[in-house]
């Protein structure tokens, strides 16, 4: 798999000088698995960094045009690498969105918040239409920093929507909305490592959430998700990143969903971009571990997840029940290197 990445990173940077952090977006590693290439390829005098930015060296240049290497930015401009456009009535709904979420709480540390762009929102809003899961369903949020269930809402599409997030102040926010604009959501605190309430088990049609990328995390909200839904032929939507979570994580969380009962349809790479915002995240640059590592502030839109669509094809089995107090490991493990250090 690294020379895979080496690959990647010669065919990027043979394009010319990179910030350091676009040159993560052109790769797939995990940051632990960029972070020591990358050093391994200065070592090896293959490239040169410095004030946050990569380039080749004279080395680096002969081995990338031994190796055939180019540059060619393939994605998407008009759809943000997604395959969705914003549509004009969802357009309307994003302008709604807007004016609604620039009050929204700032995030925390404490709970390892981060949401993603606007845009990026109103994207998975219409891909949840798209594939039949918006109309007339009952909705279930397991976290909502990103303010999905309003923007879902404001289709005029779902049936309920239930959130149920960690911060006291996100729940008041978003009930305060659903109540100012007659909107069918209702929000509940609640911490997933709680027993999960069975007045809410079986009820749904579908469960959207955005995970901690901790195993251990994971199997948490996964499971949260799963006790919702009605039964076979319901589905989730979360989202996943190759940054803070490696291929032997993929393979662990897809395990999780086949044993829970779940195939996946579809999943749809950097679908969902985290912006670099006064209130996001990104305010905690200083905490981030792949921040102090690098040397280097941010000065890109890196952070970015996988969308995962999964469906249930026979009885959704959670593999969490009762109780689960894991405190910090839901947060952190050693792949958290964009997790800011004391979430927990």
């Amino acid at each position: 798999m690294m020379e895979r990445i080496r690959k990647q990173i010669l065919q990027a940077l043979a394009g010319g000088e990179l910030s350091v952090y676009k040159l993560i977006d052109l790769q797939d590693a995990s940051l632990p698995e960029f972070f020591q290439l990358l050093q391994e390829m200065e070592e090896g005098e293959i490239i040169r960094i410095s004030d946050g930015k990569v380039r080749l060296t004279e080395k680096g240049r002969e081995v990338a045009e031994k190796l055939g290497a180019k540059y060619f930015d393939v994605s998407c401009d008009y759809c943000s690498y997604t395959g969705m456009k914003i549509h004009d009535f969802f357009k309307e709904v994003l302008g709604k969105y807007l004016e609604i979420a620039k009050d929204r709480p700032e995030t925390v540390e404490e709970y390892d918040q981060g949401y993603i762009s606007p845009e990026g929102v109103i994207r998975r809003v219409e891909f949840v239409y798209e594939r039949g899961d918006l109309l007339k369903s009952r909705i279930f949020v397991v976290g909502d920093d990103d303010l999905f269930s309003i923007a879902a809402a404001l289709t005029g599409m779902p049936e309920k929507i239930f959130v149920v997030d960690i911060d006291e102040r996100l729940i008041n926010f978003i009930n305060k909305v659903a109540e100012e604009y007659s909107l069918p959501i209702e929000a509940m605190v609640y911490d997933v490592q709680q027993a999960f309430p069975e007045e809410l088990k079986k009820k749904f049609d579908v469960f959207v959430t955005d995970p901690v990328e901790t195993i251990p995390g994971l199997k948490l909200f996964l499971s949260r998700g799963v006790s919702t839904l009605k039964g076979p032929g319901c589905s989730g939507y979360f989202g996943i990143t190759t940054l803070e979570a490696s291929r032997k994580k993929w393979y662990e969380i897809q395990k999780m969903i086949h044993d829970m009962g779940f195939i996946i349809t579809d999943m749809r790479r950097k679908f969902s971009v985290y912006p670099q915002e006064e209130k996001n995240f990104f305010r905690f640059q200083e905490k981030l571990p792949i921040v102090e590592k690098l040397g280097a502030k941010i000065d890109y839109d890196w952070y970015k997840s996988t969308l995962y669509r999964i469906e249930a094809v026979k009885e959704p089995k959670p593999l969490v029940e009762g109780e689960m107090i894991i405190d910090e490991a839901v947060y952190r493990d050693n792949e958290s290197w964009a997790t800011p250090y004391g979430a927990d």
